[in-house]
């Protein structure tokens, strides 16, 4: 057993209480008390019972013979090597029995033949036992001895060792050899400190460079700054001392720079789900089958990952690149659970025990899959243009959170999301067929000609995947930080937040989508209806009295009404109500009449305008640029010829409007059951107008047959339709018959009053 440590209170000793320095200038042992002077000659007088129980109270480093420890912990039994102990251990056994006569230290206990007349407390003084025990080593074998750690043992080092026992325990016997005190930078010179600190300022803003060469960079500083006099360690010990103060130095030259950036929050302690939520987007290692045209496509994988528990809240892959609105649709995701799907068991359902699957499911309309959602608070993202930009800061005043881009050149900011694209693509996208690998040095022969998954099959699988293997899967490196050594999965760790810090079951209304939008401030015309970038929207049982007046709104767009729009499907935008605050879809005037109009988007729209521009076109409705649009989506084109007369870009560009409209048209809340009336002014038995999403070829199909009924009403409102022959015998139903016609020679010749 350890003994307690004594303080040093005879004279000239020092003392620290509360961090101040006093020295014992004189005792009081028969009062119990005594006298500290400081250095400006102040003087307290104080008991031993006042310095007994102070906190903040020991000896002084300068005076004190433990003086030389300071600064490490305490030596323990557990600090020796594999072979010391036994020999410590042998220590001991002997100096126990110099002070009981028994090695095991305990009377009751005894040992073959203990205690021995030499060791018998009962006949012998301490001294010829230690006396005893000098002779009994000196007469063992010198190699012997040696090996066991026993040579060259006298008087005072038992002494010594007996003291070192009470204080330290067994760490005490053990040899000062073997403990040693780690490490050797501690040697290093004031003037070697500053040229160590020199070359790392100069090393900063160099490229990357060797120690061999940092370490010749420290010794010119030395030399041409304290003269050639002056001592500079060797390179390993420099090398020991660069790792000390500065690290390995494995990361790369320009992050080493950004590392030493001021911080401005410093480090941010992440432990409750939905506080930090960090959203990243990259491309599919996978090539899939579009569904459009099935040709082979890259698509972009967008993820949203919660720091805390590392749950894949919320995923959505695109074609080409995401925009704004996909990623706060993203967002609308984490806050929204996710629906169960018609091929999950019940093993995939609300598993989180403190919630009732059946409560989640009464709350959001349908059963729940086993996916956390919340609310985030703050969303780490990159410097992407798609996360700064004006609609994405409405989109947060929307959600209530705070979208903070990363750090410069802190890529370890959004690291956990990082590191879950390799994971995944590992577990995962390594398995399936069409997989590209790494870069363009791993692919393989042909991965396009591989690629078997269509883009909707992917992303049933990615959430399949999910649901059922990642938030199951055994975290390693990620374990929380009250449990390190414990087993833990995204599924468990959001579990146990339950009774950490609760749940807030806050599950937003559908029309969430709406709010989400890219709003306009626009005025209603009493005839055309809203125009929003060029086009015009109308519909009569939306819009109804609320033509041609201004809205209540004051500030900045006083008298203007609020259209949202969905950059991903132009072919109608969304209106609300202000007095049922019901949202009703305002279609495009340019749509046709009957049938379905393909889907297209910003782009296509924009360049739809500047086609009528550039041609001349100045009209005065939308149906006049149908054609135009039909034209620019390759209508003009049979069916069976679009796969070989169109481009790979253009045919790209068809699919990812069409991937868009129906992403749009998943995102969009469904209608009430109840259909909305159909517009006076459309004829009876019309189709009514529906902007619903077709594949090809029926995509195809239906815009060849919109240009035939476009150029049919066009040459029907040109050209009349002629009169059809009059019935058989009308002429004798008109006129006499027995009226004799004029003489054609009168006529020829003209009356008396004509002219010549």
């Amino acid at each position: 057993m350890t003994a307690a440590p004594v303080l040093d209170l005879s004279p000239g000793a020092g003392l620290v209480l509360d961090g101040a320095e006093w020295t014992v200038e004189r005792r009081e042992p028969h009062l119990g008390r005594v006298q500290l002077v400081r250095d400006d000659g102040t003087r307290e007088r104080v008991t031993f019972r006042f310095l007994a129980n102070h906190p903040q109270c020991r000896s002084s480093s300068r005076t004190s013979a433990e003086g030389a420890d300071r600064g490490r912990q305490r030596k323990a039994a557990g600090d020796l090597k594999e072979g010391r102990l036994e020999l410590t251990e042998l220590r001991l056994a002997h100096l126990l029995e110099v002070a009981t006569g028994f090695r095991s230290g305990d009377p009751l206990r005894p040992g073959l033949g203990e205690p021995k007349p030499e060791y018998d407390p009962a006949t012998t003084t301490l001294t010829g036992r230690r006396l005893a025990k000098v002779e009994e080593l000196a007469a063992l074998d010198m190699h012997h001895a040696k090996l066991l750690g026993l040579g060259s043992v006298g008087y005072r080092t038992l002494i010594r060792w007996e003291n070192a026992r009470r204080r330290f325990g067994l760490a005490g016997c053990a040899d000062d050899r073997w403990l040693r005190s780690s490490g050797g930078t501690r040697t290093a010179s004031e003037e070697v400190r500053e040229a160590v600190f020199a070359v790392r300022e100069e090393t900063k803003r160099m490229a990357k460079v060797s120690m061999r060469t940092k370490d010749r960079l420290i010794r010119q500083y030395v030399r041409e700054t304290f003269g050639p006099e002056a001592k500079v360690p060797s390179y390993d010990t420099l090398r020991r001392l660069w790792q000390e103060w500065f690290g390995p130095g494995g990361a790369r030259q320009r992050y080493i720079r950004s590392a030493d950036l001021p911080e401005k929050d410093g480090h941010v302690l992440v432990h409750r789900p939905g506080q930090v939520v960090a959203l990243d987007t990259t491309v599919l290692p996978v090539m899939v089958r579009e569904g459009v045209f099935g040709d082979p496509v890259k698509m972009h994988l967008t993820l949203a990952l919660d720091v805390c528990t590392h749950s894949l809240v919320a995923f959505r892959l695109t074609l080409v690149s995401d925009t704004s609105v996909d990623v706060a649709m993203v967002l609308r995701d984490v806050t929204m659970p996710l629906p169960m799907r018609a091929d999950w068991g019940e093993e995939l359902e609300w598993p989180y025990p403190g919630l009732p699957a059946a409560v989640v499911a009464e709350f959001a309309g349908h059963p729940v899959a086993g996916l956390p959602f919340f609310a985030p608070e703050t969303v780490t993202t990159d410097h992407g243009s798609v996360y700064r930009n004006h609609h994405l800061v409405e989109v947060q005043r929307v959600l209530g959170c705070n979208v903070l881009p990363a750090r410069v050149l802190r890529p370890t900011d959004k690291a956990a999301v990082e590191r879950a694209f390799g994971v995944i693509r590992q577990l995962l996208f390594e398995h399936l067929v069409g997989y590209t690998g790494v870069d363009v040095a791993d692919r393989g022969a042909d991965p396009a000609a591989d690629a078997v998954l269509t883009a909707d099959q992917l992303e049933h699988l990615i959430a399949t995947w999910i649901v059922g293997i990642w938030q199951k899967r055994k975290l390693g490196e990620f374990a929380p930080a009250w449990d390190p050594d414990g087993s833990h999965s995204p599924n468990s760790l959001f579990a146990a937040s339950f009774a950490q810090t609760g749940f807030a079951m806050d599950i937003p209304s559908p029309e969430l989508f709406y709010e989400l939008l890219p709003a306009h401030y626009v005025r209603i015309d009493k005839r055309r209806g809203v125009k929003i970038r060029g086009l015009w929207y109308d519909d009569v049982d939306a819009l109804g009295d609320y033509r041609g007046e201004l809205s209540m709104r004051g500030g900045k767009h006083k008298g203007k009404w609020v259209i949202r729009r969905d950059p991903r499907d132009r072919r109608q935008v969304f209106f609300q109500d202000p007095v049922t605050h019901d949202w009703h879809p305002l279609p495009w005037t340019g749509m046709p009449q009957a049938g379905q109009m393909p889907a297209f988007g910003d782009a296509r729209a924009s360049d739809l305008i500047k086609k009528a521009d550039a041609a001349g076109l100045k009209p005065k409705s939308d149906a006049e640029l149908l054609p135009v649009l039909l034209e620019l989506i390759g209508s003009l084109v049979p069916v069976s010829k679009w796969p070989t007369q169109m481009k790979k870009a253009q045919r790209m560009e068809h699919a990812r409007e069409t991937h868009q409209a129906q992403a749009a048209q998943a995102d969009r809340p469904p209608a009430p059951a109840a259909p909305a009336a159909k517009p006076a002014s459309a004829p009876a038995g019309q189709e009514e107008r529906a902007a619903k999403v077709l594949s090809w070829p029926g995509r195809a199909r239906q815009v060849q047959d919109a240009v035939a009924g476009e150029r049919r009403r066009r040459r029907e409102a040109v050209r009349p339709a002629p009169a059809p022959p009059p019935e058989l015998g009308h002429s004798f139903r008109t006129r006499n018959v027995f009226v004799l016609p004029e003489d054609d020679l009168e006529e020829d010749r003209g009356g008396p009053d004509d002219a010549g």
